[in-house]
């Protein structure tokens, strides 16, 4: 029986409630540990969370000031390769002006070299020539005063004498020529 009224006893307290030292003992506890966590740990843990929201914030400001910077020094090396290719391309402009300019010169100064040459050349053949003719002249003469001198019998030895003579002869010979071209147009 005493078991039945003890069951009966406790079905008369609400399951749901704890006991009134309990809730009590449970508030305060409770109230400590927030008042804990509020006065100690809660500004702590904004501290923190400000210092991390602050250092992602500088990083983000460091990223973009990084980015701007690097976006500069990449326009100041596109402007500094433009201005290296203009440059390139007017050395390559004038070098190839020198190039045309140095060709044209030594063509005229080969050109120039070249008359000197043929100049030189034409006056050599041209001094030869009359060398050549004033040596034959003088062979042909000789021959021709020996010649007539067979012929005539008589010694050519006077040197006014054999001048003419030989003068007389050398002008039939180079009248023969011209009248025999003549002839040849006339046929």
């Amino acid at each position: 029986m005493y078991a039945l009224t003890h069951l009966a006893s406790e079905e008369m307290e609400n399951p749901l409630l704890p006991p009134m030292p309990e809730l009590v003992i449970g508030i305060v506890a409770f109230l400590i540990v927030f008042l804990f966590l509020g006065k100690k740990l809660l500004p702590n843990i904004n501290k923190v969370l400000e210092e991390r929201r602050a250092a992602i914030e500088g990083g983000m400001e460091q990223a973009k000031a990084a980015k701007d910077e690097a976006q500069q020094v990449l326009e100041d090396y596109r402007a500094q390769l433009a201005d290296a290719r203009h440059e390139a391309a007017r050395l390559r402009q004038e070098a190839q002006e020198q190039g045309v300019t140095m060709i044209a010169e030594m063509r005229a100064e080969g050109q120039r070299q070249r008359d000197e040459i043929v100049a030189a050349g034409h006056a050599q053949v041209e001094a030869d020539r009359k060398a050549a003719a004033a040596a034959l002249r003088q062979d042909v003469g000789r021959l021709a005063i020996d010649l007539a001198s067979r012929i005539v019998g008589e010694s050519l030895k006077d040197q006014a004498r054999q001048s003419r003579t030989v003068d007389r002869f050398l002008d039939a010979l180079e009248e023969q020529p011209a009248a025999v071209t003549k002839a040849e147009a006339t046929r």
